[in-house]
């Protein structure tokens, strides 16, 4: 028989090959049940164990206890089940042992004493796996355990010293929640991928990525097991073992994820939230995508949320939430806007809005954030955010002028037509990132018949999207129209014996999902939109600055009691130049 040995997972490490999960060594003491072994040989095995190892028993499952009772209590057993089930054919024995474990009551339980439960929790993990594969019976086993172990090994049949490993994550609050977990030994293989697993040579009880990026890359992480072959006469006695192969730990993966960068980030999203609930008690959340435009590559995913905890405010990492919690992202999708206008011809590059409160029937004045905001084109409209130039657009794209006092149609086929624009930069449909469970987004249904809906839908403020789509959207309008996939992984490499990375197994390209299917000069329309948004922010923040730094120039003045204007100036300059 071929027996497979699980072997340490691999390694993650960062973009610049910082490792931010690692695997550390865990002296253990094993167990292999050998075919013709009984359960009363075992039960021996583990008394003898019990005087040399400290064992908890005190937590042992309720099925676990009554399965060593029946095993150590045969006589009392037996009188769980009646003469007449023992002679019926239609009941298998397994039917039987299951009756039993029915009828074992809580007073019975009660006779297993404090001692005999060391021995019921030691037997319980040499009984926990299959014929001729180890289990593990203890973890951190000390110094002094192994000693006498090692001693008494011939008095102990089957029962051998070994390493075994835990996942170690050093980074517990940054980036956690999208590294994801592994089971334990206990919890094995989860049953809902039961079958999946046992098809590709897994044992029972061997650890697999459950979430995240253990999960997405689990057959990558997971390595090759160690082989050995046992070959044992008729009677199932051992009689040789055969080294066949000694395995490796599974491949490493080298993430875009720049974590020095990462831990920068998280650091401010959490100054700035701790700044922002004193004026926002509701303001809980706060996340930050950077994605390389040209390749897809994820250089951070941070989120951070305020959670309240013996009656403090604490931080949790929420990075996930970047990809599966959605929002009204407000006016940020008005490029997008203004691209489906343009797609559609219910505006052209040179078309040109006045901003007015708009009068609209059965509906309260809908207007701009501002009542000055002028007639704009479509790069005046992006810098100043003109809700107005968005709700005309779309008025458009129903097939209608504004005209004070009118009534807007209900057409839902121009709403899909404004959606599968949208589609086309990741807006409302996952963006494929290399991670299990992203959310679509949240797309209403209503804006089909309600066409009030289809306004606020084109200033973002009707259909939710996530923060990675968002970063999509954005980075398809930076490259010229191409939507790449988020890649978190960069590279795969071969395992290493030294503490260097190895060679590259595998290296990630850029994977574009679907171009755009516009005219490019649409795309530089609203690629120039955006450079004037943000140098308006640019300006604007430097107007700010320069009136602080004039404060406080002014002050120090006063405590000199002289005005020195070259000073004002110099500083105003300085300020100036770095920020820009």
């Amino acid at each position: 028989m071929i027996v497979n040995t699980p072997v340490p997972r691999g390694k993650i490490y960062d973009r610049n090959e910082k490792v931010i999960v690692n695997n550390g060594p865990v002296k253990a003491i094993t167990y292999t049940r050998m075919k013709g072994t009984t359960s009363e040989e075992m039960v021996e095995t583990a008394k003898l164990l019990s005087q040399m190892i400290d064992m908890d028993g005190e937590n042992m499952k309720e099925r676990d206890l009554k399965d060593y009772w029946i095993v150590t209590r045969p006589d009392q057993a037996s009188k769980k089940i009646k003469k007449e089930e023992l002679l019926d054919e239609t009941l298998t024995d397994k039917d039987r042992y299951n009756r039993q474990i029915e009828r074992i009551t809580s007073h019975d339980l009660k006779g297993i004493s404090k001692e005999e439960l060391k021995v019921a929790a030691i037997f319980t993990n040499m009984n926990s796996g299959y014929t001729l594969t180890p289990q593990v019976i203890k973890r951190y086993v000390t110094e002094e355990e192994l000693a006498i172990i090692g001693e008494h090994l011939t008095d102990l049949p089957n029962v051998d010293l070994s390493t075994d490993w835990d996942r170690l994550y050093p980074h517990e609050h940054i980036f956690r929640s999208v590294l994801g977990n592994v089971t334990s030994s206990s919890e094995g293989l989860p049953s809902s991928n039961l079958e999946y697993y046992l098809s590709r040579e897994y044992n029972r009880n061997d650890r697999v990525g459950k979430s995240q990026l253990e999960l997405f890359y689990e057959e990558i992480l997971q390595g090759q097991k160690a082989k050995k072959k046992y070959i044992t006469d008729q009677n199932g006695k051992l009689l040789e073992t055969e080294k066949i192969s000694e395995g490796q730990r599974g491949k490493d993966l080298v993430l875009a994820i720049d974590f020095e960068l990462q831990k920068v980030v998280e650091q401010v999203i959490q100054d700035e939230l701790s700044r922002a609930k004193g004026r926002n008690r509701f303001l809980d959340r706060a996340f930050v995508v950077m994605m390389n435009p040209n390749t897809g590559e994820v250089l951070t995913m941070a989120g951070k949320q305020i959670v309240r905890e013996n009656g403090k405010n604490v931080f949790r990492d929420y990075a996930l939430g970047t990809i599966n919690s959605q929002y009204e992202m407000g006016s940020v999708v008005k490029g997008a806007t203004i691209l489906a206008g343009l797609e559609s011809g219910a505006i052209k590059p040179n078309t040109i809005f006045s901003d007015e409160k708009l009068n609209l029937k059965g509906t309260p004045l809908k207007g701009s954030h501002s009542t000055t905001l002028g007639t704009n084109g479509i790069e005046g409209a992006l810098k100043k955010s003109s809700n107005v130039y968005m709700f005309k657009t779309v008025i458009g794209m129903m097939g209608k002028e504004y005209q004070s006092g009118m009534s807007l149609p209900k057409k839902p086929e121009a709403v899909q037509e404004f959606r599968n624009v949208f589609s086309q930069f990741g807006l409302g449909v996952k963006t494929g990132i290399d991670l299990p469970n992203e959310s679509n987004g949240l797309i209403g249904k209503e804006a089909y018949t309600k066409p009030g809906l289809f306004l606020d839908l084109s200033i973002g403020q009707y259909d939710n999207y996530t923060a990675m789509q968002l970063a999509q959207y954005i980075s398809t309008i930076a490259n010229g129209g191409y939507r790449l996939k988020p890649q978190l992984v960069r590279t795969i490499h071969t395992p290493s014996r030294s503490n260097e990375i190895g060679p590259v197994f595998q290296a990630f390209q850029p994977e574009v999902l679907n171009k755009i299917t516009m005219e490019e000069k649409y795309l530089h329309q609203v690629q120039e939109g955006f450079r004037q948004v943000y140098q308006s922010l640019v300006e604007l923040l430097i107007n700010i600055l320069e009136e602080i730094l004039d404060t406080m120039n002014s002050k120090q003045q006063e405590k000199q009691g002289q005005h020195n204007p070259f000073i004002k100036t110099q500083t105003r300059k300085k300020h100036t130049q770095l920020t820009i």
